[in-house]
């Protein structure tokens, strides 16, 4: 198996960030790529539903994060991507996705889809990623993080109800791609339940 410090090497060697979209979809065009999905993990079902609507926004990510490459950074400055692998879809519609069915399927909401279909929404969740991503610590290890700020707003006139930081690291055991997204759905298991449980709270 080669490490990611080769993997990068495989890549072009560390890109930077104005080179990274070209040097992603070069990759994409060329390659074969295994392709992996994340889970959704519904909230607390307890309670009492609400007749509200609520809509979520397609996420805000800065461009080394709004693709579908598994994104490596060898350091805080150089960004990577994972060489033979992708998501399922660019990340912010996986994020969106992951958000919209664990929320729905507490039950405890009339209606929750995306910002650009469904009905009027009562309450709308607005939603940045900071961080979705492997980091290569010094001394040579592994470690994935997660980092979403949720915000919710009214419709009717764009006030902001709430907005939170959710975030979650985990120590990655190897650059195996299948080891990489199930550590993701690791934090996931942890994190969703509780975005859900706090939009529908602010609902």
């Amino acid at each position: 198996m080669f490490r990611l410090t080769r993997r990068m090497a495989l890549l072009g060697g560390v890109c930077s960030l104005s080179g990274c979209s070209a040097i992603s979809s070069l990759n994409a065009a060329t390659e074969p790529l295994d392709t992996y999905d994340l889970r959704p993990v519904s909230g607390s079902r307890a309670g009492g539903r609400k007749t509200r609507t609520l809509l979520v926004a397609k996420p805000q990510a800065p461009a080394a994060l709004a693709s579908d490459r598994i994104l490596i950074k060898p350091d805080p400055a150089s960004i990577t991507y994972l060489p033979d692998a992708r998501w399922s879809d660019e990340l912010p519609a996986v994020v969106q996705s992951l958000l919209i069915r664990s929320i729905s399927q507490t039950g405890r909401i009339a209606y929750v889809g995306r910002s650009d279909a469904g009905p009027i929404p009562d309450k709308a969740l607005l939603v940045r990623i900071d961080a979705f991503e492997v980091n290569i610590l010094e001394d040579g290890s592994f470690d994935a993080q997660v980092g979403l700020d949720l915000t919710i707003i009214n419709d009717r006139d764009q006030r902001v109800v709430a907005t939170r930081r959710f975030s979650q690291s985990s120590a990655v055991a190897d650059d195996n791609p299948k080891t990489i997204v199930a550590v993701f759905q690791t934090l996931l298991n942890n994190l969703l339940p509780d975005m859900s449980n706090w939009a529908i709270r602010q609902v």
